[in-house]
């Protein structure tokens, strides 16, 4: 499995921040790949992405919640006879000027490009919980 991580600083506050990542039937937003999300149940959402040109269906399932601190989930994906797997950390620390520090962690079974598309994804959510209301 590829593993990498990145990190940075959001102006909003930490509380903001980790209801956002719980939204996850909004990942498209910050990840091309997801083309689809639809939730399940509180730990459990149906995800469909694009790799190569294949679109891979399979489960998210939130493996860890520690609010305001912690969030973690894994994806069993698939395509006929082709199994792919995921799981993202995401961590978040409060700063005194309300801004929130927030590290990503991610590994895929999936080949190529993930270290290039980590600082993207970061880059997104930056946008999206930045934008003005």
């Amino acid at each position: 499995m590829n593993a990498v991580q990145g990190s940075m600083v959001v102006n909003a506050p930490i509380g903001s921040v980790y209801r956002h990542w719980l939204r996850l039937e909004h990942l498209q937003e910050l990840i091309a790949a997801v083309k689809e999300v639809k939730k399940l149940d509180a730990n459990h959402f149906m995800i469909a992405v694009s790799h190569k040109g294949q679109r891979y269906e399979g489960v998210l399932e939130i493996v860890l919640r520690v609010p305001e601190r912690r969030l973690a989930w894994r994806v069993a994906a698939r395509k006929s006879s082709s199994h792919h797997f995921a799981t993202c950390v995401v961590s978040f620390t409060s700063r005194s000027d309300r801004s929130t520090g927030v590290s990503v962690r991610i590994s895929s079974s999936f080949d190529g490009g993930l270290s290039r598309r980590v600082n993207p994804y970061l880059r997104n959510f930056k946008r999206l919980i930045e934008k003005p209301a």
